[in-house]
């Protein structure tokens, strides 16, 4: 039998956040991920030198992280950390409470005592960062200011660097030089990126590959009506064709920047979000493209649903998915390959919330079964494809015991291979042509969360009226060509012209990441920032000219305001425990809808939970939960439901074996078994599942915060969360409350 050639492919990117003009730039991510993310997965394989991946760095983000080290770009969260917390203004005060708790409370401000401390002494929510401020000195502000950029440096770095751990272990009182030094350790992180990956490329462990320039969804550049192979009525901006002199031009200018950079142009590419399309095939061959990959969902269009799951997320045909395929068009051809979204899934929105080693055997555990599933004499190629940094701040310490465990258990395992992609598609090139190549992405295989919403669209409008504009300013000035002079790839004596800066600034709102806060798919508390630099680069191609920026560039496109992550109950319930769908005892419930509601990265893995009810009579907490099938059906695949209390204590209910005959439970305080709880909790399961806990047991006086969520597990591993990260939240209740509700 032979081994699993087991690809990981991470994916690195950040879109072009600057303003050029201006010279200012409102976001820290580039700079955060970078001393947490690309550089520490870096770190984690020079760790273990036998390891072997893919990874893909998007020039829009190598731009900027060169921008950081050789021309000392700041961005608006370190001009505000450089400050001495004693001459802070009160907007520069009030700037730090808004935005310096921006990271994930439990993994990343928790940790830190000092930090989580002044996280709850903000109390968001509760209070205006104006109103909280009266409650910071200039002591606290600068153990924000030190604490926040602290926690944002990987944890691998502490264990490698002695000032650093000393000052994390300080933990408080920090003074301006301690501060200062941990804002040089970032730029000298920082400084550290580039060369360490290629020094990972010089020793083979890694190959290194692009995406287009500025990240665009090259299928709707080419053409927007491709959109319409997997919408077929989908509503399309006003203008639906495309601009390829555009997408070639992002092509071309990340080859030549990767060349520049890592010394030979790369024979690999991500297209940006796995869109891709038949069209697009002789345009990347040409350019030297020799391999490309995408989503499993792409597959299962291209070959009819041959290969696809079923109802439970088991795979048919599974040893088709497991290899290599040849695209073709004309007498261009690619190899492209598929990732297997369900594993890719476990790791960027499941295994967070498991113990790091037991997450880690429970993926390699996944790899031998796919190897069982398939002919013994059948070589597997598993490719586990997803972003290089989004996940990880959801993880316990970093991630740093899962993939320190992870990527040593893969190499010691002798039925393991780890690859990288392009040498293994040498060794082993496709057998099987795809007579087509589905138009899609990696994310529901169709392109409907960057056009057909209406925000969507209007942002495609305003994008054509201004490259419209541009290309008429450009044929007066005699530009016969569009394609500029590489001004951000290549070092250029010569500045660039006004109008090949307007085109720059064009060539940045091609880029997918502001077409994703647009519409209802995904949201944040960043929406309003996304969609004025969206508009603020179009507007800079107007002031580049010499022009007026029309006004609709004034308005924002994002009409509504960040989701509501659920509603609360209305009245008292009175619920009958017994399984049942009763509409009218749930009318009055709070809701939390399960969606993919992670900001920056979209699951494409269904959970199997639909829906969460919640709400309470004066001495009851009440819970009803709707699945993707009825709970008798969907809950025999699972080991446990667990409804856990986050606040006010640390408690849960455990439902073993729940819709099957030997269902039993158990309620657990701290982690101990309570054996007086038995007879107090009712739980029918049923079409949906229903519970009542009395409040006295999950330990919530009146007018006390709630907050809990639901969980799935098996094999003790999570398999869905609602909500798949954070809680849900209410308050205890008077018992007046059936009355003061009703007389509002």
């Amino acid at each position: 039998m032979s081994d699993v050639a087991l690809a990981f492919y991470w994916h690195q990117h950040q879109p072009y956040y600057p303003d050029d003009l201006t010279g200012e730039n409102p976001m820290p991510w580039v700079r955060l991920h970078g001393v947490k993310d690309y550089y520490g997965m870096a770190l984690h394989l020079a760790e273990v030198q036998e390891m072997r991946c893919t990874i893909n760095l998007v020039p829009s983000l190598l731009v900027q992280l060169a921008a950081y080290t050789d021309k000392n770009a700041s961005d608006q969260f370190l001009d505000i950390a450089r400050i001495p917390a004693k001459d802070l203004s009160q907007n520069d005060a009030v700037f730090l409470l808004d935005h310096y708790f921006m990271a994930n409370p439990e993994k990343m401000i928790k940790p830190w005592p000092r930090f989580w401390e002044l996280f709850q002494q903000r109390a968001s929510g509760k209070n205006s960062a104006k109103e909280a401020l009266r409650r910071f000195h200039e002591r606290e502000l600068r153990d924000l200011q030190t604490l926040y950029n602290l926690a944002w440096i990987h944890p691998l770095v502490f264990e490698q660097d002695t000032e650093l751990a000393q000052l994390r272990a300080k933990g408080r009182h920090y003074s301006e030089d301690d501060k200062k030094h941990v804002l040089d350790k970032h730029r000298e992180i920082l400084k550290r990126i580039v060369p360490l990956h290629k020094k990972l490329v010089e020793s083979g462990q890694i190959e290194l590959t692009t995406t287009p320039f500025y990240h665009p969804i090259l299928p709707l550049l080419l053409d927007k009506k491709l959109a319409r192979e997997a919408m077929p009525d989908v509503k399309l901006p006003r203008y639906s064709g495309g601009y390829p002199e555009d997408a070639e031009l992002h092509l071309r200018r990340a080859i030549e920047h990767h060349a520049a950079l890592f010394g030979a142009p790369p024979r690999g590419l991500w297209p940006a979000e796995g869109s891709v399309c038949q069209p697009m095939i002789p345009l990347l061959a040409k350019h030297g493209i020799r391999w490309i990959a995408t989503d499993e969902g792409i597959l299962s269009q291209s070959t009819q649903g041959f290969v696809s799951r079923d109802h439970q997320g088991h795979l048919r045909n599974p040893s088709h998915l497991y290899r290599p395929y040849r695209v073709r068009e004309g007498e261009h051809e690619l190899s492209i390959v598929f990732r297997d979204h369900a594993l890719s899934d476990m790791v960027g929105f499941h295994y967070q919330r498991s113990n790091g080693p037991d997450a880690a055997h429970d993926f390699v555990k996944h790899l031998h079964n796919i190897r069982q599933a398939i002919p013994a004499d059948e070589p597997v190629l598993v490719s586990v494809i997803l972003d290089g940094e989004n996940c990880w701040e959801h993880y316990p310490d970093g991630a740093v015991p899962f993939l320190r465990t992870l990527y040593q258990t893969c190499v010691r395992d002798k039925q393991i291979r780890p690859v990288k992609l392009g040498e293994y598609l040498e060794s082993n090139p496709p057998r099987d042509t795809l007579p087509h190549l589905f138009a899609g992405s990696w994310i529901h295989h169709n392109y409907a969360i960057w056009i057909g919403h209406d925000e969507d669209n209007t942002a495609w409008d305003v994008l054509h009226k201004t490259r419209e504009h541009l290309v008429k300013r450009s044929q007066e000035s005699g530009v016969r060509s569009l394609r500029t002079a590489d001004g951000l790839v290549t070092p250029d004596p010569c500045p660039l012209t006004p109008l090949q800066r307007a085109w720059e600034e064009l060539y940045i709102a091609e880029g997918s990441d502001w077409f994703w806060w647009y519409g209802d798919d995904h949201s944040s508390a960043q929406d309003a920032m996304f969609d004025y630099l969206f508009r603020k680069h179009l507007q800079n191609v107007y002031v580049l000219l010499g022009d007026v920026p029309p006004a609709e560039l004034n308005r924002p496109i994002k009409k509504r305001s960040q989701r509501l992550a659920h509603t609360l109950p209305l009245l008292f319930l009175d619920v009958k425990v017994d399984g049942r769908e009763t509409f009218f005892e749930w009318t009055n419930a709070g809701r939390y809808h399960c969606t993919s509601e992670r900001g920056a990265m979209g699951s494409n893995t269904p959970g199997s939970f639909s829906d969460v009810y919640f709400g309470f009579n004066h001495k009851d907490f009440l819970i009803r939960i709707d699945f993707d099938q009825p709970a008798k059906a969907a809950l025999p695949n699972f080991e446990i439901l667990r409804i856990a209390f986050e606040e006010p204590g640390d408690c849960e209910l455990r439902v073993f074996h729940p819709g099957k005959p030997m269902q039993s439970w158990k309620w657990y305080a701290k982690g101990e078994p309570i054996d007086a709880a038995a007879g107090k909790i009712e739980i029918g399961i049923d079409r949906i599942a229903e519970c009542v806990i009395p409040f006295e047991l999950i330990g919530a006086e009146v007018n006390q915060p709630v907050q809990f969520y639901v969980e799935l597990l098996e094999n003790q591993q999570s398999r869905d969360r609602a909500p798949r990260s954070g809680n849900i939240a209410f308050t205890r209740p008077r018992v007046e409350f059936d009355q003061v509700m009703w007389d509002v």
